[in-house]
């Protein structure tokens, strides 16, 4: 079975697989996640004095730190790791009408998400190496409201040519109209 095959229940009539990649798993820090670092860094410390205060005073009540230490290292851990997780469970397909990202994720499952290319479909090369690709945008909720994510495919070896390759089907479905 090809992976053409694989595609035959999910492409519209006529459609076709123009690319396939994978991003690039390396851990990459940004800004906003070195905040994150640094505030679980804050949040383990100031568990972990507490809880070598609380064993000072003897008994087992220090114990009661443990939650909180071990939450401080979660987002720690989260914010050094999980992107680079994400993406290393990740897959990418540019057919000549939409783009999809496929993941594979314990506890989340299999997705597939499909983004439509139209003419009005917003692209945005972020240059580098390696290179990311955005053509979408979702809202994420979070406590103190919502902020607007970029959906793309990122970090990936041929970013140039993947935006080239979106252009010219934006081309085609302006010209299908």
């Amino acid at each position: 079975m090809s992976s053409t095959d694989e595609w035959t229940d999910i492409l519209d009539d006529g459609e076709e697989i123009i690319w396939q990649g994978r991003p690039d798993g390396a851990i990459a820090l940004r800004p906003a996640s070195l905040f994150e670092a640094a505030f679980g860094l804050f949040f383990s410390g100031f568990a972990l004095f507490w809880m070598l205060g609380a064993f000072k005073s003897g008994g087992s009540f220090w114990m009661f730190g443990l939650l909180h230490f071990s939450v401080g290292l979660g987002i720690i851990f989260h914010a050094v790791f999980w992107s680079s997780y994400v993406r290393r469970n990740s897959w990418y397909t540019l057919t000549d009408r939409r783009a999809f990202i496929g993941t594979r994720l314990p506890l989340l499952g299999r997705k597939l998400k499909s983004y439509p290319l139209t003419g009005s479909t917003p692209l945005e090369l972020v240059d580098g190496q390696p290179a990311s690709v955005f053509f979408a945008e979702r809202t994420k909720r979070g406590e103190n409201g919502s902020t607007t994510v970029a959906v793309g495919f990122e970090r990936i070896a041929e970013g140039r040519e993947v935006y080239r390759m979106m252009r010219d089907v934006q081309a085609r479905a302006s010209e299908r109209k």
